[in-house]
């Protein structure tokens, strides 16, 4: 089994529970919940959070061990509030992708300049 699974706020999971998740994140095999067989998997591990995960293990709140089998490539991305200058951008592809119902719908309706904002 094999793909990608993406780990949401990785910062806020609990010590506790961080102890199981250098197996996983290494890509090993799990147990499907409800299961009492183990499953290989071969998966792309990606992390987000909005913490700063090395100040955390020096604090002693996120797992060293864990902290450096994910952070192989990091990527930094300013929040938006950082990033006003691409709402416009941001607000015309939404709007053009679901307004007519569907990701097409912006290639049907053409590629007009965002209105400013």
């Amino acid at each position: 089994m094999g793909g990608t699974i993406f780990l949401d706020e990785i910062g806020e999971l609990p010590l506790e529970m961080q102890s199981q998740a250098p197996a996983r994140a290494a890509g090993k095999e799990v147990r499907p919940v409800g299961s009492n067989e183990k499953v290989s998997i071969d998966v792309r591990v990606i992390a987000a959070t909005n913490r700063d995960l090395a100040e955390a293990y020096r604090a002693g709140t996120f797992r060293k061990d864990l902290y450096f089998r994910l952070n192989v490539v990091t990527v930094q991305l300013p929040s938006l509030r950082e990033r006003r200058s691409d709402i416009p951008m941001l607000t015309h592809h939404f709007l053009g992708r679901y307004a007519q119902g569907g990701a097409n719908a912006s290639k049907r309706r053409g590629h007009e300049k965002p209105p400013a904002i």
